[in-house]
Order: C-alpha cells, then structure tokens, then sequence
C-alpha cells in the first residue's frame, strides 16, 4: 500500500487528504483497524520516533501519549511505586510489574491524565496482552507499535465497538535524509533533525556541581528526546524515568518553564496522602476523577470541597488542600530534572524550575545571560550541563 485516503484533513473542510509515498514505495505502516484521520497520523509517526530514539539510548522499553503533535510524556518502563500505580489508576491491573511495556504506558498515560484524555499512543515494543488492557480501559484515539501479540490484538480490536485505530510500522523504515512540507503553496526543505541525543550531549557541564547520577542521566535523556518532538518553545521535567512536565508551544520561554513546572507539581501532589485517599463515590468515572483530582489539587473553576458540590463527587466531604500544605509538600521534592529545547535568556527560569524540584538542568546554552543563569544555579547546587544544539521542533 502506497497510499491511504482519509476521510479529511485538520479540519472537516479540507478535502480530499491522504498519506502516501512520493516515491511509489509502500507506505512503512499498516492499518490492523479503524480507519485513523490526519491528526492521527501526525501523532504517529512523531510518537513513534521519539520512543524509538528513547529505547535506543537509554536500552529500556518506552511508550508515549500523544495529543495535537506534542507528547503529554514519555516513560521508560521501570516498575511503578505502591503510590505512584493508585496515583496512575493501575492498582489493579495484574501482572504490570511483569510488563515493562505496560509500567511504561501507565507511567507515560498517567503523567498529565487532563492532557491524555483521547490520546495516541506510541510503544516502541511489541503490545503485550498487560498493555492492551491499560489501553482499552482509557478514552484513547489510536496505537502504534512495531507489533501486537495475538492476545492483545483481539482485546484492542474489541475498543469503540472494533472501530480503535491500530497502526503497526515497520520498525527498520529509514526515511529520506531529506524532508518537505508545503505551506500556502510553498515548499520547504530541509534535513531531517537526525541528532543523537545520548549520555555525551551531558559532558559540557557549566556549574560548580558537576555530579550527575546515572539514573538522573536517563532522566535528562528522556526530557531531551521528548522535546525534540514537542512543539517549540518548549520545556520539559523529568523525574524517576518519565517526563512529569511538558510546555509546549509557549511563546515565552518562562511560560513554558512555569506550564512544565505546574504540570510537575500536580503529578507529584497527585501522589500525596490527601489526594490518594479522597472518598469517591464508586460510580464516579475516570475522566471525571481526573477533573476532580485536578480541581482539588490547582483550585479550578470549582472547588470540590464546597458544600453542595462535594457531594457530587465525594462519599463524605474532604478537607481542603490548603496553599500551606501544598507548599511545605512540594518543598521536599528534589531530584528533578529539567530540559529545555533552546536557551534559557533569564535566569528567573532557573528559579521557576528550582521551585519544583529540579536539581538537574540541561539546555543549549549561548544566552548573552548564560553567566547569570550558571550563578543562579550555582546559588541552589544544580548541576547545569550545555549541549550547544537547539531543538526546536514545527
């Protein structure tokens, strides 16, 4: 197959729209069910290629949850916490410590779940039988993965009534070393972005401190490859072997600082006592828990607590998360690590980044302000590595 149609592009007025080869050759994927739209495939094959680069470089099985051509995170498949599997919704889902693959998607899936919600989702292994039931309990758009085993592929062809997208690639497809994309009737090239990014990219470290533990090394991989396929300017957390945080598409590079560490901030007080032994009810859905746990934890629209609503959602009302207890709960946190896709112009991101957690940082350097960043982190004993390669991504 050397083509697929689809039924539209971005948007249902734009028409006709399909995937094909310009060369004739076949196309390095194929359509086990559903029939995936434009979007889709824009997820697919970015996601495919940032887990494909992660299990390259750290050696480990990755999987990532996609929306709107940006990852919400990518994790590596290491064995989840007591607190961390309640956190993720997965307490119950046998075998998971087994899977590798499985702890990685309910890692990636359960990282930011307000943003997965509908999500695409990339695994840079074989889908196994535990994977395939995280995912067909989660509101999820598609998979792509190098194969399915026969198990999984009958629990995953059973989701949105046989309709789920499931895309298998070919995992030896190289694509030309040059690319195009037309804009308003103008072709542009260039070379693909075929940087490596591994262990050496953290060699050039700038700060006093210049101790990076090993595990802390795979976490600045992670956020490095994530936003080497997330929308510029963008930043990204890292923290035991998941990206916690991403900005994506932020103007300013302190917006995406301050939208990556937010993020952080919530999967980690997700995990907090408090939040893990809220009341709900038994009937309450996943999505609308996730809503609640987020209205609980950043004080949205709704306050949960408030008498008349919590007994929407609560068997019995929860005390408040006070500003106190959020604040003293996050102040223990430490060991993250941060990556950004260009240069920090201010060291005001630093600050932002040091308020959740980072103890690791790694960027491009090159800011006419580099001197004020590296005091800045040598003011806090963050280690501050400069690779020299920006890596924005359009």
């Amino acid at each position: 197959m050397n083509e697929f149609q689809l039924k539209y592009g971005c948007n249902p007025n734009q028409k006709p729209a399909r995937i094909y080869m310009k060369d004739g050759g076949n196309l390095p994927v194929e359509i086990l069910s559903g029939r995936p739209g434009y979007i889709n495939f824009l997820d697919a094959m970015n996601s495919w290629q940032l887990v494909k680069e992660i299990k390259a470089a750290t050696g480990m099985c990755a999987a990532t949850s996609f929306k709107h051509v940006s990852p919400t995170s990518a994790a590596v498949g290491r064995k989840l916490s007591d607190k961390l599997k309640k956190a993720c919704f997965v307490s119950d889902i046998k075998g998971l410590d087994d899977s590798p693959l499985a702890c990685a998607y309910a890692r990636a899936r359960g990282t930011d779940r307000m943003s997965s919600f509908g999500d695409w989702i990339a695994l840079s292994d074989v889908c196994d039988e535990t994977t395939a039931k995280i995912i067909k309990r989660e509101v999820s758009d598609g998979v792509i993965a190098p194969g399915y085993t026969p198990e999984a592929l009958e629990i995953l062809k059973t989701k949105k009534k046989g309709a789920y997208n499931i895309v298998k690639i070919d995992p030896d497809y190289v694509p030309a070393p040059i690319e195009h994309k037309d804009v308003f009737g103008v072709t542009f090239e260039q070379g693909r972005n075929e940087f490596k990014i591994d262990e050496k990219l953290l060699e050039n470290i700038v700060s006093d401190n210049k101790e990076i533990p090993s595990d802390k090394k795979i976490d600045l991989i992670i956020a490095l490859i994530t936003l080497k396929y997330t929308q510029s300017n963008s930043v990204c957390f890292a923290y035991d072997g998941q990206a916690i945080g991403v900005g994506a598409g932020q103007q300013s590079r302190i917006h995406c600082t301050r939208l990556a560490g937010s993020k952080a901030d919530t999967w980690f007080l997700r995990q907090s006592d408090k939040v893990l032994s809220l009341p709900f009810k038994k009937e309450l859905g996943r999505a609308e828990r996730d809503n609640v746990i987020d209205s609980y934890i950043n004080q949205n629209e709704e306050d949960v607590t408030e008498e008349g609503i919590w007994q929407k959602y609560f068997s019995s009302r929860p005390e408040a998360f006070t500003s106190e207890e959020k604040k003293y709960y996050l102040s223990t946190i430490s060991g993250v690590s941060c990556a950004s896709d260009a240069f920090f112009p201010f060291s005001d991101n630093i600050e932002r980044a040091y308020r959740s957690g980072s103890s690791y940082i790694v960027e491009p350097g090159g800011s006419v302000r580099d001197d004020a960043v590296i005091d800045c982190c040598n003011k806090y004993g963050i280690v501050l590595a400069f690779t020299g390669m920006r890596l924005f991504h359009h």
